[in-house]
């Protein structure tokens, strides 16, 4: 079972989709190579960001040397499937077809829904 993993801010869910892109335990200049492309920010700011992270419990950080290196403590798995929970509960009142609806009707290519079909039936993609 999943536990309750809060939604991060933008900015903060950015540095965490980059971590988890990255080779753990990965240093700043690992993630500002990921970062730079779509969320390129100044190290100051990538520090804070991080900080704030282990201070919520998301991520680890190990001194080595004079620089520090990140660790994830909570999965994109475990973040994905939370954020999903809590929108289906939010947004969609806790139902399933409501969901259902709406996924189908955001603009789903008839591929990308029958991948989904396949996974909900239990195969791989």
């Amino acid at each position: 079972m999943t536990r309750d993993v809060k939604r991060l801010p933008d900015a903060e869910l950015a540095v965490m989709q980059a971590l988890w892109a990255c080779e753990a335990p990965a240093g700043r200049s690992d993630l500002e190579g990921v970062l730079q492309s779509t969320h390129p920010m100044a190290a100051t700011t990538l520090l804070t960001l991080l900080s704030r992270l282990g201070d919520k419990g998301f991520v680890r950080s190990e001194k080595v040397g004079r620089s520090a290196r990140y660790t994830p403590l909570v999965s994109q798995e475990d973040y994905l499937a939370g954020q999903s929970r809590r929108f289906l509960d939010q947004l969609c009142g806790g139902s399933l077809s409501t969901f259902a609806n709406a996924l189908c009707s955001s603009g789903l290519t008839r591929r990308e829904l029958d991948e989904l079909r396949d996974l909900l039936n239990g195969g791989k993609l």
